[in-house]
């Protein structure tokens, strides 16, 4: 069984390191806010059948903790991308490695215990985010780099929620009715940002599309929900640095992103501080069992 969880981990850490390459090349032909909105649309279309199946399930859109965790998936992706749109696809993916971290310091002023190890990955990880967004040399501005850290905060706050969610019916409940909630949230703020969005797009944009809305949301959120609850969340948490190292790869490989120096360097503290603090958590209790990335 843990074999087959660590492979559904695997699986949604590869599916989540293809959401920034996609979103750049969905960014060429329309805005930040409408490619999350027809993200969105298209995993909420997916989810829908899981989310409406029982009525156990329909009970979770009454649950005030679901639709906040809902309310915060969907605007935490929205500012993420917005933050893509300023910063290449190396960058947005490598900062997202600082997200153990984080989780890490969140277990600690909540109350969990944090071990010292974790600690040395914290302040690692840190540097690194400093370092890339004190010098991205040329790989995004500071307003890129603001929102893309900024998001990761919204994320840590779904996150937390999710920590008080009731016991799911089944395993894709939550996943399901979490992504139709975020689908509702986007809506009006897209469409008074930008208003009805640009749906006369290439057929390889819209191909992009559903390829962020079933693999990089509905698949990825919902193999991570399956393999973290099967594992220890220190074993689960080394498969979040798949999204930032395939990510950074598709960015140098594919955009022609120039690794510096800068970025290098911070985005190695970043990965390593980040196995340090999930390894450093082996010896503690997990900090959230069902914590992962974006």
């Amino acid at each position: 069984m843990k074999r087959i969880a660590f492979l559904a981990l695997a699986l949604s850490g590869a599916c989540w390191g293809l959401g920034f390459p996609l979103g750049k090349f969905i960014l060429t032909e329309t805005d930040a806010a409408h490619m999350v909105l027809l993200r969105f649309a298209v995993a909420a279309v997916a989810a829908l059948p899981f989310a409406l199946a029982r009525a156990e399930t329909r009970a979770l859109f009454r649950s005030p903790v679901v639709l906040a965790a809902g309310a915060f998936y969907g605007v935490a992706f929205m500012v993420q991308f917005e933050g893509l749109a300023h910063v290449s696809v190396t960058l947005a993916a490598l900062l997202v490695g600082a997200m153990p971290a984080l989780i890490a310091v969140s277990a600690r002023l909540l109350g969990d215990r944090v071990s010292p190890a974790s600690w040395v990955g914290v302040v690692a990880a840190t540097l690194g985010a400093a370092l890339i967004a004190g010098k991205p040399d040329g790989a995004g501005s500071p307003l890129g780099v603001a929102l893309s850290l900024g998001s990761l905060l919204i994320f840590l706050a779904w996150l937390i929620t999710l920590r008080r969610a009731p016991p799911a019916p089944t395993p894709m409940a939550i996943p399901a009715v979490t992504i139709v909630i975020a689908a509702l949230t986007v809506l009006p703020i897209a469409l008074v940002m930008h208003g009805p969005p640009k749906l006369d797009l290439s057929p390889l944009v819209w191909a992009a599309i559903v390829g962020q809305g079933v693999l990089a949301t509905l698949l990825a959120t919902a193999a991570w929900q399956f393999g973290s609850a099967r594992v220890d969340a220190a074993s689960a948490g080394v498969f979040i640095n798949i999204e930032p190292l395939m990510g950074a790869s598709i960015g140098v490989l594919l955009f022609g992103d120039h690794l510096s120096l800068a970025l290098g360097l911070g985005g190695l503290l970043i990965i390593a501080g980040s196995f340090i603090v999930v390894l450093g958590e082996k010896r503690e209790a997990p900090v959230c069992a069902s914590a992962g990335p974006i």
